[in-house]
């Protein structure tokens, strides 16, 4: 028998359009802020040098690795509290969470071991002045080191979206970003009258770090106070198979794929920087495009990651048309959202381009690339929104795949091969011929998955 609607989580019982309109706008909005913050710590920083600009360029892979991890594990919590919590099994959607805890914090004591050791080394390996170096390895390594906000906002946050809070995922994550605003100026350049020092591209990881804290301490409280659905306790911070199988079995194949898109982006820097006259402006070029690329890209996750909770809960309540209808929806959102990302990067990249104070070459080589890339976009919404289908439905090793064919398989073998072109701008068409593969791949495992796991549900 059916449980009263009323008395139902609102993911199984609310139109989907607006459901996923409810979820989403909150994550949407917080993403945006978040991509803010990412741009004015470029923003900033690009007042102290261009090398500084390209410091923040090539610690990206390290972030991406930070922020992969603890999204892995977000992800792999979120799936199966909301599959738990479609099944009412409340055991479980607890265990859950506790393991979630556990696992973070094993992957904390990592990252700061490689903030400690491991940051200097990864500068020296790269072809570059000892200006960026240094400023690279100041920043990467106070981000290491005080990595566990990071992995706790992240966390938490995600604890409140699986149960469809995600109206307070948003103040948490617009604190932390408005934090990091205000702070950047101050550590950044220094304040004389509170005997503050300029700290340059160190500075920027101060606050950002500072900002990390505070969400996570606020998405802590919000999940004590306010989320009845998940109990936080001591005891079930025990690991044990039953959760931690099914987190990793969707975690690990989700921070693989932030992996992977670490190790493209140190892959892309080593190409870009072979060019020997403009290797350290094209590798600033590739930075600031990721910074701007986000103010579409962000809110497309946060569709994203709305989508994934109530996919997971209405094949735990096994609702396949819930499942078929949100991700129609959410393809149609993703599709307007990055066509306007699109028309943006085609029709004004030297205003976007012109807020990080450029040289004329950094300004022609930025505005091929936002050009080229942006190619891309209509379709990445697509195969990003069909990627969260198979990690709710827990295959994210299709998504795994899918990443491969994207990036290591496509991108940067396209990107070597335009390289030896000897032209600069030629580089950024490997996103277009990537994105094409992975889309090809993405629909094969689409149509794979749905005949396994969705259409069976229509017959019973």
């Amino acid at each position: 028998m059916n449980q009263n609607p009323l008395t139902e989580n609102k993911m199984g019982v609310m139109p989907v359009g607006k459901l996923l309109f409810n979820m989403a706008l909150p994550m949407i909005l917080s993403m945006l802020v978040q991509a803010l913050y990412n741009v004015v710590d470029s923003v900033y920083v690009s007042r102290v040098s261009e090398n500084a600009v390209t410091a923040l360029s090539l610690a990206f892979p390290i972030q991406n690795i930070q922020i992969g991890l603890a999204v892995g594990i977000g992800v792999g919590v979120n799936s199966l509290l909301s599959k738990s919590l479609g099944e009412k099994n409340p055991e479980m959607t607890n265990r859950s969470a506790g393991n979630g805890v556990f696992l973070s914090l094993v992957c904390i004591a990592a990252v700061m071991l490689f903030g400690l050791f491991g940051v200097e080394p990864y500068y020296q390996m790269q072809h570059t002045s000892a200006e960026t170096a240094a400023a690279g390895i100041a920043y990467s390594r106070i981000c290491c080191v005080f990595t566990l906000g990071v992995f706790f906002e992240i966390l938490f946050e995600r604890l409140l979206q699986a149960t469809g809070r995600t109206f307070h995922t948003m103040i948490t994550q617009g604190v932390g970003a408005v934090a990091n605003i205000v702070l950047d100026p101050v550590f950044i350049f220094g304040v004389e009258a509170l005997r503050i020092p300029a700290m340059g591209a160190a500075g920027a990881a101060v606050a950002t770090v500072i900002g990390q804290w505070l969400a996570a301490a606020l998405a802590l409280v919000f999940n004590l106070k306010f989320n009845p659905d998940v109990k936080l306790s001591v005891k079930y911070l025990k690991p044990v198979s039953a959760a931690v199988r099914p987190i990793l079995t969707v975690g690990v194949p989700s921070a693989i794929m932030n992996g992977i898109g670490s190790v493209t982006n140190f892959t892309m820097n080593q190409i870009l920087l072979s060019f020997q006259t403009l290797g350290e402006t094209a590798a600033g070029v590739f930075g600031i495009y990721f910074k701007l690329q986000s103010f579409f890209f962000m809110p497309l996750f946060g569709i994203n990651n709305a989508a994934i909770s109530i996919v997971a809960y209405n094949f735990g309540a096994r609702k396949p048309k819930r499942i078929t209808g949100v991700l129609k929806v959410a393809c149609a959102a993703a599709l307007g959202l990055m066509t306007a990302g699109f028309l943006a990067f085609q029709l004004i990249p030297e205003v976007l381009l012109g807020l990080f104070n450029p040289s004329d070459a950094f300004l022609e080589i930025g505005c091929a690339a936002l050009r080229t890339i942006s190619w891309h976009f209509p379709i990445a919404a697509f195969c990003i929104v069909l990627n969260s289908s198979f990690q709710a439905l827990g295959n994210g090793i299709y998504a795994t795949i899918v990443a491969l064919f994207r990036q290591l398989i496509a991108l940067l073998p396209a990107a070597y091969l335009l390289s030896l072109s000897g032209d600069v701008n030629n580089v950024w068409w490997a996103f277009c011929i990537a994105e094409g593969v992975s889309a090809m791949t993405c629909l094969f495992f689409y149509t794979r998955i749905y005949r396994q796991k969705v259409k069976p549900l229509f017959d019973n």
